[in-house]
């Protein structure tokens, strides 16, 4: 719904924190599930949402390591999950519903960013691709009776500004052709969060399933830009000629807390209990940029493209991808 894709003065800056978004927010009885919430953003988005009495379940791949990572954070359980392998997103979605509990809050959180060459799961299914929207679609059609069971629910797509490189290869979104490279598949797998999320929104609103996609920033010092290197950082701007960090929230360099704001804000604010099918940055609804931006050390562009929200392209990706998955 691409007519309520632009701001709507929620106060908050690009230096607001989850903390602050979510402040005076009681979410008692609410069940949350964060894929990744052990690890960077997604645990701050864990911590944040627990802070405030939601119950989160957080999908990992690594249970132990994940165990360790959320201790001594209360209201948190860990249940495997991979992503890439569709028997245990299938188990997963199992556990879930056979627990019988409704989910109030579905967040897409995990992924994986650019390997140097290209890497295929067990379907021959390009990684990212599979992992950072495949994956998540999966697991979010197959929670849907438990999504419909919570009379009013959200879902989270954790995107990025990279969203605005690329469309679908639809005729070859695995790069099967052999031109790979690296950044522009990271880049159409952040597109189908973003489309998904709005054809989500269409098809499910009538059942009080909202659908949201978020762009947190780039978050300096977590372990995904960190695969980088120093001298990628650099170049993005993102450390000094020491390894400082640069944190610039208004250029969209951020900490970790202000990167978790904005998908709090999805998750949770009641300043959207009446918009859905839109891409947030900055703890508010993005503006639309349609203009054609360098991505440089000093310019980050992030805004909402009309292609990344237009109804034919998030229909036909919803139709590819559960051929995809039939596959």
């Amino acid at each position: 719904m691409t007519h309520q894709q632009k701001p709507i003065g929620s106060g908050f800056t690009p230096a607001s924190t989850a903390d602050e978004v979510l402040a005076g927010t009681d979410l008692t009885g609410r069940n949350v599930i964060v894929t990744g919430g052990h690890a960077g953003i997604g645990r701050e988005v864990t911590r944040a949402l627990t802070a405030r009495g939601a119950r989160v379940t957080v999908g990992s791949r690594r249970p132990e390591r994940a165990r360790e990572a959320v201790a001594g954070i209360d209201g948190v359980e860990i249940s495997r999950l991979d992503l890439a392998d569709p028997a245990s997103v299938d188990a997963f979605v199992e556990r879930w519903n056979g627990s019988g509990r409704p989910l109030h809050v579905l967040i897409n959180c995990a992924a994986v960013a650019a390997p140097e060459r290209r890497e295929v799961d067990a379907r021959g299914y390009e990684t990212q691709f599979a992992v950072n929207h495949l994956g998540h679609f999966r697991l979010t059609l197959a929670l849907l009776p438990a999504l419909r069971a919570a009379h009013g629910a959200r879902v989270v797509n954790v995107t990025s500004g990279a969203h605005r490189f690329s469309t679908i290869r639809w005729d070859d979104p695995h790069f099967g052709a052999g031109d790979y490279e690296p950044h522009l598949a990271y880049a159409q797998s952040k597109a189908a969060n973003v489309l998904f999320a709005a054809e989500l929104d269409r098809r499910w609103a009538p059942d009080s399933i909202r659908g949201y996609s978020a762009h947190p920033g780039v978050v300096v010092g977590t372990a995904l830009n960190a695969a980088a290197g120093a001298e990628g950082l650099r170049a993005a701007g993102l450390i000094d000629e020491d390894g400082g960090l640069i944190i610039d929230p208004v250029a969209g360099k951020k900490t970790v807390r202000q990167g978790a704001a904005t998908i709090v804000f999805g998750a949770a604010s009641p300043l959207l209990a009446d918009i859905g099918g839109v891409y947030l940055k900055d703890s508010d609804v993005a503006p639309l940029d349609d203009e054609e931006r360098p991505l440089t050390a000093d310019s980050i562009p992030s805004d909402a493209t009309s292609q990344s929200l237009d109804p034919a392209n998030s229909l036909r990706l919803w139709e590819l991808s559960e051929r995809l998955l039939a596959a």
